[in-house]
C-alpha cells in the first residue's frame, strides 16, 4: 500500500540563534593622567546583564501549526493533542482514521504533501514509509533510549511509542469456555460465529496475518482457508469486527486488538480476551516525521511529547501497551505476560501488499 508513494522533496526550516555578551566593568585611569596614589574613580554600573557562555544555545521557540495523521485511538489522540498544544502553543490539525485510510490519504496528497507526523497501527507499514524515503531522521528524541528497541528504528526514522496485542476476543455470556488456540476456531461449534478484521483497513490485523504467515510459510494459509470454510466473516476494521461480539450478534473476534476489548470490558460489556499459548503478534504503533514537513521543529517536539512521562501515562490509561520499558501497562497483561510467536518483520513488510490482496480475495 505504501509502495505507490514516491520520494518527496525535503523542506526543512532552520533557525539561526545569535548570542550577545554584555557586561559592566571598572573604568581605568586615562593614559597620561596622574593618579597621585589615589584609588581610581569608577563609573557607576547602570545595568546588570547575565553573561551567557558563547557556546550555549537557546531552545528554539515553536510556532505555527502541526498536521498529524493518526491511526487512533480517538480518545488518546485527542488527549495527546491537548497536552501537546498546552505545552508548546503549537496548534494541531488532526486527521484520524485506520492505517489504511491514513495511507490512502497520503497517497492522494503525494503531489502536494501536507502532513508533518504520521502514526500508524502497523510496524511494517511504517517501515515502508522509511524504505520509500518519506521519513525524516530524528536521532535526539528525548526518552528514545527507554523505548522497547524492537518497536523502533535504530536510525530515528520512527518510534514505537505504544502497541497492542492480537488475540481472541469473546462474548462471556455466549462463550463460557473460550477456545484456547487459533486452530480451535475451525471447529464446527464456531461455524458462522466468528469475525476477523479486514487487514486492508486494520494495520494490526495485517500484522497478525503477515506475522503468522512469516513463521508458518505457505502452510499458514491452510488455517485461513479453514476459517473461511467455517464461516469466519471479514468485518471491517477493528471496532466494526468487535461490535457484533459485544452485542451478541457474533460470539468471537479473532485477531482482534486487545485494548478495544479491555476498554469495553471496563465499561461493563460482556467481553474478554485470551492469547493462545502458541503465541500471538504484538503490533507496535510507530510515529514518524515526514521528510516534507513544513514545521520539523514542532514535529520533533511532538515525538518528544509522545515519549514523555505524561503521554506514556495516557497510553497506559487507554489500555494500550506503553512503548517505554519503564512504564507499566495498566489493568491488562504486560508485554512479558503475552506469549509471542516468532515473526519476521522484514518479510511482513515485503509481502504485506500480496498478503492483503490474497486475503481479501479469499474472504470476499
Amino acid at each position: 500500500m505504501t509502495k505507490g508513494l514516491k520520494n518527496s522533496a525535503l523542506m526543512l526550516l532552520t533557525a539561526m540563534v545569535g548570542f550577545g555578551v554584555t557586561g559592566c566593568g571598572t573604568a581605568a585611569p586615562t593614559a597620561g593622567t596622574p593618579n597621585n596614589g589615589a584609588a581610581p574613580k569608577t563609573e557607576p554600573a547602570t545595568a546588570t546583564t547575565e553573561v551567557k557562555p558563547a557556546d550555549k544555545k537557546e531552545e528554539k521557540k515553536l510556532s505555527g501549526k502541526l498536521v498529524v495523521y493518526s491511526a487512533g485511538p480517538k480518545e488518546l489522540a485527542e488527549a495527546i493533542q491537548k497536552g501537546y498544544e498546552t505545552k508548546t502553543g503549537v496548534k494541531i490539525e488532526m486527521f484520524q482514521g485506520t492505517t489504511g485510510k491514513v495511507l490512502s490519504r497520503m497517497e492522494a496528497e503525494k503531489a502536494n504533501p501536507v502532513v508533518d507526523v504520521v502514526i500508524l497501527a502497523s510496524l511494517p507499514a511504517t517501515q515502508g514509509l522509511k524504505k520509500n524515503g518519506l521519513t525524516l531522521e530524528y536521532k535526539d528524541a528525548k526518552n528514545a533510549d527507554k523505548l522497547i528497541p524492537e518497536w523502533s528504528d535504530k536510525d530515528g526514522h520512527f518510534f514505537g511509542y505504544s502497541a497492542s496485542a492480537l488475540g481472541i476476543g469473546y462474548n462471556t455470556k455466549l462463550v463460557p469456555t473460550p477456545p484456547k488456540e487459533w486452530a480451535d476456531l475451525t471447529k464446527e461449534e464456531w461455524k458462522g460465529k466468528v469475525n476477523i478484521p479486514d487487514p486492508a483497513l486494520s494495520g494490526s490485523a495485517l500484522d497478525f496475518v503477515t506475522g503468522y504467515l512469516s513463521g508458518k510459510g505457505d502452510s499458514g494459509w491452510e488455517l485461513l482457508e479453514q476459517y473461511k470454510k467455517n464461516g469466519v466473516a471479514m468485518a471491517g476494521a477493528n471496532q466494526e469486527a468487535l461490535d457484533p461480539v459485544i452485542t451478541g450478534a457474533k460470539s468471537i473476534v479473532v485477531a482482534g486488538v486487545d485494548y478495544l476489548t479491555y476498554q469495553a470490558k471496563a465499561k461493563g460489556e460482556p467481553i474478554d480476551m485470551i492469547y493462545p499459548a502458541s503465541g500471538t503478534v504484538i503490533s507496535p504503533r510507530p510515529a514518524s516525521i515526514i521528510k516534507t514537513s513544513k514545521n520539523p521543529d514542532a514535529a520533533k517536539a511532538y515525538i518528544d511529547y509522545l515519549l514523555s512521562d505524561e503521554a506514556q501515562a495516557m497510553i497506559a490509561d487507554t489500555y494500550l501497551l506503553p512503548g517505554r520499558k519503564d512504564i507499566k501497562a495498566k489493568n491488562r497483561p504486560g508485554v512479558d505476560q503475552i506469549p509471542q510467536m516468532k515473526i519476521d518483520w522484514t518479510w511482513m513488510d515485503t509481502n504485506g501488499d500480496a498478503v492483503t490482496k490474497k486475503f481479501t480475495q479469499l474472504f470476499k
